[in-house]
């Protein structure tokens, strides 16, 4: 099972995001403490923010996150208010590759996805084939269940002309549950529009995976932090409720929504 982090606050480097709490991801990566089916998430990891002007931009490396030497440098070089991260165990029939190694971007958002969508392959994807738009479709470049679930979601947007990640996710997942005809979804999901992070909590016929926030970590003063495991040993996390969707905004408390 992957695993997955964002932050939201005052610019701080990767760095610290990344590679310094106690439970960083790194140590996720090879010591995940709450994950259920995998025990390692040596898949390839990625990480994302947004640029001066606005953009999303990721770096993703299809290796495990401890054997890439650029990060070391990079993590001191790159700063921002707003980072998303993951590592990946890879789900069996979507392989290892570049392509499908998250975060997922489009320029405007920034979206990582831990679970799984079970019989993807037989059921959801040509069910997503006759309902994603050409022109969306044609921007998936690899195969995974992540990757259709974010196309789902950029095609709600435009659909709906609504550029609200909250709107989409809570509308991908009805649809989600419609199509899964008994089968079973894990939708944890982190989305930012570059102003603010949504968290889901979710699934559909199984239990939620382990998803976590605090906003009063001393290690990430006066920033929102959410992780799939807590990252630091500080008494400030608390669990996202399950089948709820956490709206962060750094002006304002998080706004929960039942999902």
């Amino acid at each position: 099972m992957c695993r997955l982090a964002a932050y939201l606050g005052r610019s701080i480097n990767l760095q610290r995001f990344l590679l310094e709490p106690a439970h960083s991801l790194i140590e996720q990566a090879w010591d995940p403490k709450e994950t259920e089916t995998a025990r390692l998430n040596a898949d390839g990891y990625g990480f994302g923010w947004y640029t001066a002007a606005g953009r999303s931009a990721v770096y993703t490396n299809p290796m495990p996150i401890w054997s890439d030497d650029n990060l070391p440098n990079l993590a001191h070089a790159l700063h921002s208010r707003l980072w998303l991260a993951y590592v990946r165990s890879a789900t069996p029939g979507q392989p290892v590759s570049q392509a499908n190694t998250q975060p997922f971007a489009d320029g405007t958002w920034l979206f990582i996805h831990n679970g799984r969508l079970e019989n993807f392959t037989a059921l959801l994807r040509p069910r997503l084939h006759r309902v994603l738009k050409p022109e969306i479709e044609a921007e998936i470049k690899g195969n995974t269940d992540s990757e259709y679930l974010f196309a789902l979601l950029r095609q709600l947007r435009r659909h709906d002309h609504n550029d609200q990640p909250d709107v989409a996710i809570r509308r991908a997942f009805t649809d989600l549950a419609e199509w899964l005809d008994g089968h079973t979804a894990l939708l944890n999901v982190i989305v930012s529009d570059g102003k603010r992070v949504y968290a889901a909590r979710h699934a559909v016929g199984g239990s939620c995976p382990s998803l976590y926030y605090a906003t009063d970590d001393a290690f990430y003063p006066g920033g929102c932090i959410i992780a799939s495991e807590r990252l630091t040993n500080s008494d400030a996390w608390h669990p996202v409720p399950e089948h709820h969707l956490m709206i962060f905004d750094p002006e304002q408390a998080p706004e929960l929504i039942r999902l």
